[in-house]
């Protein structure tokens, strides 16, 4: 199995299937709630954020594609070692491509800009035999995060996928 195999796997566990929650912004197209019908999300792929796509139709496989496409691949994470990549590309289905990639910046010590080049990679490297405070560095900075939203109150979930992942991600191979 692939590393993104595996980490789709954990990530749209935490996703879940069909939500029509109508108190969730995601799922209206317009992405405010009350505004136009609910559409709902699956597997985590929100109407408010593929607004035109069959939420309803959409296959796991359908969502394993724009997962790839749109997430593992935008935040960098088929340059990453696979426990990384894990934590990287959870954090880019849940806050965006960008904001991942940045964690992982904050993370290894160089300059935030969002995309992992030459730069990034090589402050990964550095931390060769270090792969567990690696992780855990970068799940302390998503949880910063996550507690400083107003919706952190209400939400015990996002901490508990945090973990979920994190502990995933040490079950994979070593950080080289």
């Amino acid at each position: 199995m692939s590393a993104f195999d595996r980490a789709f796997a954990v990530t749209v566990g935490q996703e879940g299937t069909l939500s029509l929650d109508p108190s969730d912004r995601g799922n209206y197209a317009s992405g405010r709630v009350g505004v136009g019908p609910v559409v709902g999300s699956m597997y985590g792929i929100s109407a408010m954020s593929y607004p035109t796509l069959d939420i309803q139709g959409l296959t796991l496989d359908g969502a394993k594609a724009i997962y790839q496409r749109d997430y593992w691949t935008k935040a960098g994470c088929d340059k990453l070692p696979a426990p990384l990549a894990m934590l990287t590309f959870d954090a880019a289905v849940s806050s965006g491509p960008g904001r991942a990639a940045r964690w992982l910046q904050e993370a290894v010590g160089v300059a935030q800009d969002g995309l992992i080049g030459p730069i990034t990679l090589a402050a990964v490297a550095t931390h060769q035999g270090q792969g567990m405070r690696l992780l855990a560095t970068y799940q302390a900075i998503r949880l910063r995060f996550m507690t400083s939203l107003p919706q952190w109150s209400h939400n015990r979930g996002w901490a508990d996928r945090l973990m979920v992942v994190l502990l995933a991600s040490t079950q994979m191979e070593a950080l080289a």
